[in-house]
């Protein structure tokens, strides 16, 4: 190419790793001049309409075909025909992002990089090395070469004076910056006295253009004569083409002559026959759509009739069949332009009246009086309503289900205020207009009644919803299963198809070679349908005519339409109403499945609906704090009642709903902080006035802690007025252990017992009631504290003293507390979740103070001893007579202390008090006696001594209980080292 020229013939290296790159020789570089070939070869041109179809030996025999096309793409881009190369060689076909697109890079591909070359280079490096030293010694002796060379570089550096502004190629001397910088203006200014220098300048710009017209047209004569041989080449040839053209022109009139003899001798007749056959197909075919012109003709009185019966999926599918025939069949028949746009406002219409058909189905159906029969409502019309809705892509028809169900919800209470109230003679309609007013009037059994047969009614209400929306959701779900079949019916038919079109192809080649399919098949060999085929072609004589004007029958001569046919399949719904169900139902899989979810979620929301009235209408009777005044029996019936609703809805929807749930888990925690508050501060009360005194266990109490023991934690029923009232017993029985208490820890226990009852009447508030039932039992032991170990109950009850049998009384009181805490815990316990098991360890604390506060009381009884045995035993002194004063005062103290705990504290128990006493007295007496220098030497002092000890000893073991009690009185004497 012409650029090519440009280019130095000798390799250039831009750096020092440069590869080398041989250089080629001078005769393969600089070939002979030769003729171009055409770069492009056209297509033989003509007007399209003008061509024949059928095979032409002149237009065949050279028609241009892509296997002419030689000459690759790179020839094509550099033409040197072309001014310039075209820039939107690809974008102007293929589209502007052709040459922008990135080629993704191949994964079969490694990326080459640099390194992969080091190996070569290190190898290469010594030979280029020795062939620049080769270079350097021998001169070239091509010096054809280097004089072409030098008459390449002069021509170019001739080029290189002509200004880069000529060799633009959007040069044009039009624009006017272009033309300012070839001719300036300044050089034909002829102001002033500046004339004869202006001419000069002009003069010289004129010798300057001529000079580079000249490089220009040298270089131009240079190109030319070293093509000249190949423009001679193609005058040459021209005088060639002329020649072929001549000979082919001759030939072409002959063939002509020869083909209108053969058109008139062989072809007109057979054409006329056949233009005849396609005359008559026409006329049938005309005569065809005549008839069906007729049919279509009859659509709108049609529809109309099947409107005035409801039948809108008949009518929708007449509408439909009607449209596609008027596309297909009947497309441009004038009488007809109208029909389309009718039909079209005749759908709309037919959708209108299927909405509102609904909405009034939906509202009689929902607003039937509310008994028990939950049978769905004309479920024919339901089923061919929502088969009409579906066939015309409405698929937001249950949103009108759902606004209805809102309104019935409302007026279903409404109702059944309006009955209650009307029955209530206390309550004056006229005083009272309002309807939540009358409804705070009545008592706690007048509205528990109207919100048990409020919940009645929803229940029935919901059953109902549920059968129709079933019945919904059935259609929905039939119409994806004949679409589900339609599609393997399909796939089915495609596979037989492609088995069929093998026997096809084989048929049509046999036919093609002039044989008969008679003869190419036998009667065995061909499958059934060809046999068929072949059955009907050979009972068909050649001459007679495939269908006579006179006996045209609407099967045999009708138009091919069976694609606007419908196809319709017999389904069966749950409620056994048996349906058509049509192939055009145009709605995809996901389509009907989301609507068959939103049927369901329909459901949800109408047991939602019905929870959320019930809350307002708990609400309403809440306003006056109504709720948070019943007693546990009445709230823990308006629990169950609730709760059993709850239940119910559950299981008619399948899902929980959580509003009604969480008013009653609010009331519940009211319900809970009122019932705490009460038996608090009751707690409190009787703590306030308890004397610490041994009270009677009547018999009501000791039946109650009976039932405990049966393993039943629950208030027994009271029992009817016996004949002979059992007596109060002085002690209560616990498992065979026998227990003093206070009148406090008796109605302690009753109130701890009916915190676990009322847990099992109301599951939902175990956290909180364990969390209460904790602080109870808390409180009572910090405040029995207070009150008996820290006295509290002097200036309180007004005691003068806390005894010791106050104190025994309060630890023995503690002991049976101790006693139900594991009952309680393995109670709640067995009704909380597992991951709230960690709530148990209130009671593990609680058990823990609880022991705290009776080894201190013990400690308390042992520090009264030993302050005792402290006064006494720092005044002894070891004398006359025997036993000395003060041993007789102790042993009248230890017996005053036994009388006092014995009754309350079990013989164990008793026990280890005294020997902790008897510690205590042991460690004063030693002491005692080493401050008197008194010995263990068999002495008079040591034998007054041992007198007052044996005196001490028989006293203690002669109290109750204590006769085997082990002293051990030799530790009072020092030890000999």
């Amino acid at each position: 190419m012409a650029s090519s020229h440009s280019s130095s013939p000798v390799p250039q290296s831009n750096s020092s790793d440069a590869f080398f790159k041989k250089e080629m020789d001078a005769t393969k570089r600089f070939r002979p001049v030769q003729s171009l070939p055409d770069v492009c070869p056209k297509e033989p041109t003509g007007d399209p309409s003008n061509l024949c179809d059928s095979p032409s030996l002149v237009a065949d025999q050279h028609r241009w075909t892509i296997y002419h096309s030689k000459v690759n793409l790179p020839a094509a881009l550099n033409d040197p025909r072309l001014a310039k190369r075209e820039s939107d060689f690809f974008t102007k076909t293929w589209g502007v992002d052709f040459v922008d697109t990135e080629v993704t890079p191949s994964f079969y591909l490694p990326q080459i990089t640099k390194e992969h070359f080091a190996l070569y280079q290190q190898e290469i490096t010594p030979r280029e090395k020795v062939h620049e030293r080769s270079k350097n010694i021998y001169t070239p002796k091509d010096t054809f070469d280097r004089t072409l060379l030098h008459t390449h570089d002069k021509s170019r550096t001739d080029l290189e004076q002509v200004p880069k502004i000529f060799m633009k190629p959007d040069f044009a001397l039009e624009d006017s910056l272009t033309f300012n910088a070839v001719l300036p203006w300044s050089h034909f200014s002829t102001a002033g006295g500046k004339g004869n220098r202006d001419a000069a300048s002009s003069k010289l710009l004129q010798e300057k253009l001529s000079h580079y017209l000249d490089i220009v047209e040298v270089n131009i004569a240079h190109q030319i004569s070293l093509r000249s041989e190949a423009f001679f080449h193609a005058m040459t040839s021209q005088h060639e083409l002329q020649d072929y053209l001549r000979k082919t022109s001759q030939a072409v009139k002959l063939l002509r002559e020869k083909i209108s003899k053969i058109d008139k001798v062989m072809c007109e007749g057979s054409l006329r026959v056949l233009r005849l056959s396609l005359t008559r197909s026409n006329c049938i075919k005309a005569y065809n759509k005549l008839k069906l012109m007729a049919t279509v003709h009859q659509t709108q009185p049609t529809v109309q009739l099947l409107l005035s019966t409801s039948e809108f999926v008949g009518a929708l599918d007449l509408i439909a069949t009607t449209q596609e025939v008027l596309q297909q069949e009947l497309q441009g028949i004038h009488s007809f332009r109208h029909l389309g746009s009718q039909l079209c406002e005749l759908e709309k219409l037919i959708d209108k009246m299927m909405i509102a058909e609904f909405a009034t189905y939906a509202r009689n159906d929902l607003n039937r009086p509310l008994e028990d029969d939950c049978q769905i409502l004309e479920e024919e019309r339901l089923v061919s309503l929502v088969f009409g809705l579906l066939k015309q892509r409405k698929l937001n028809f249950y949103e009108m289900y759902g606004d209805e169900m809102i309104i019935t919800a409302k007026n279903i209470i409404k109702q059944c205020v309006v009955n209650t109230v009307s029955q209530i003679e206390e309550i004056d309609t006229e005083v009272v207009v309002k309807l939540a007013d009358q409804m705070r009037m009545m008592n706690f059994p007048q509205w528990f009644d109207l919100l048990k047969n409020i919940f009645s009614k929803f229940t029935i209400f919901l059953k109902r919803i549920k059968a129709t929306l079933n019945t919904i959701r059935s259609v929905v779900f039939l119409v994806l299963d004949k679409n589900q079949k339609t599609r393997d019916l399909e796939d089915t038919l495609q596979k037989n198809s492609a088995k069929d079109s093998t026997v096809d192809t084989e048929v049509a080649y046999l036919t093609h070679e002039g044989m008969f399919i008679s003869d190419a098949f036998s009667e065995g060999d061909l499958p059934p349908v060809a046999a068929a085929d072949t059955t009907s072609q050979r009972n068909t004589s050649p001459n007679s005519e495939p269908c006579s004007s006179d006996s045209v029958s609407e099967p045999d001569c009708t138009t091919d339409s069976s694609s606007s046919k419908e196809q319709t399949s017999s389904s069966v719904t749950p409620g056994g109403v048996e349906m058509m169900i049509s192939d055009d139902m145009k709605l995809t899989d996901l389509e009907l499945v989301r609507l068959a979810n939103n049927i369901q979620e329909l459901l949800y929301n109408a047991s939602d609906i019905c929870h959320d009235r019930s809350v307002k209408f708990l609400m309403a009777r809440a306003k006056d704090g109504f709720l948070e005044k019943l007693n546990s029996n009445e709230f823990v019936a308006l629990s169950r009642l609730m709760e059993g609703f709850i239940l119910d809805t559950e299981q008619i929807c399948g899902r929980k709903s959580t509003s009604l749930r969480g008013a009653l888990q609010s009331q519940a925690n009211r319900f809970v902080n009122r019932f705490h508050e009460e038996r608090k501060t009751k707690l409190s009360l009787l703590l306030d006035n308890e004397r610490w005194k041994q009270a009677e266990v009547p018999a009501e109490f000791q039946d109650l802690v009976d039932s405990v023991s049966d393993g039943r934690i629950s208030l027994p029923e009271k029992k009817p007025a016996a004949t002979e009232e059992r007596k109060p017993t002085e002690f209560l029985i616990v498992e065979g252990q026998k227990y003093a208490t206070v009148g406090t820890v008796l109605l302690l226990i009753r109130i701890i017992l009916e915190y676990c009852q009322c847990v099992d009447n109301i599951p939902s508030i175990t956290t909180d009631m364990l969390t209460r039932l904790s602080d109870l039992l808390k409180y009572f032991n910090s405040r029995s504290c207070q009150l008996v170990l820290g006295a509290g109950a002097l200036q309180v009850v007004g005691l003068k003293t806390i005894t010791t049998k106050n104190l025994a009384l309060s630890s023995r009181c503690l002991q049976l507390i101790v006693h139900y805490i594991p009952i309680i815990r393995a109670h709640f316990e067995a009704r909380l979740q597992p991951k709230q098991f960690s709530m148990l360890r209130h009671f593990d604390h609680i058990t823990k103070d609880y022991h705290d506060h009776i080894a201190e009381i013990s400690a308390k009884l042992v520090a009264i001893m030993d302050s005792l045995f402290d006064k006494l035993l720092s005044k002894y002194e070891v004398k006359a007579p025997v036993p000395s004063a003060c041993f007789r005062n102790i042993c009248k103290q230890m017996a005053k202390m036994h009388e006092a705990i014995y009754d309350l504290l079990p013989e164990e128990q008793t026990q280890m008090l005294f020997l902790r006493i008897n510690a205590s007295y042991k460690l004063h007496l030693k002491r005692q006696l080493a401050h008197l220098n008194v010995v263990n030497d068999g002495g008079p002092l040591n034998g007054l001594v041992t007198s007052d000890v044996a005196f001490y000893t028989g006293n203690l073991q002669a109290l109750k209980g204590l006769n085997n009690l082990d002293l051990n009185m030799a530790e009072i004497w020092e030890q000999k080292r």
